[in-house]
């Protein structure tokens, strides 16, 4: 269906631009605070619309059930507080709680590959 190729149109054009925002903010967070017209102290309500986002995330993926989306998406949760981790480390800030939250997503992940049958 010709919809369905512009439906992966668009989501690989959402792919590039969230990938260039994070390649900029990772040189210049100065310049991706303001390409993205973030207010510093705005950030706690971000965050929070983050997080609602994240949940909305989890709870669509378990319904879904699909073990795969399910891995994926605890992934990239996991990637999210390890690199939090390493973030607030280097800075001298406490880390327990963003390696804990990167351990059990980790945890969901490594279940999810193994009911999956991998490795076989």
């Amino acid at each position: 269906m010709v919809l369905s190729g512009l439906v992966t149109v668009l989501s690989g054009a959402g792919v590039l631009v969230t990938g260039l925002l994070s390649v900029l903010f990772l040189r210049d967070p100065v310049a991706g605070m303001a390409a993205t017209a973030h207010r510093l102290e705005r950030l706690p309500q971000v965050m929070a619309n983050r997080y609602g986002a994240m949940f909305a995330l989890a709870l669509a993926a378990t319904l879904y059930g699909d073990l795969k989306v399910i891995a994926l998406l605890f992934a990239t949760f996991a990637y999210m507080g390890f690199s939090d981790a390493w973030i607030y480390g280097r800075a001298g800030s406490g880390i327990a709680k963003h390696v804990g939250a990167g351990s059990a997503a980790l945890i969901v992940v490594l279940v999810a590959v193994l009911a999956m049958g991998w490795p076989a």
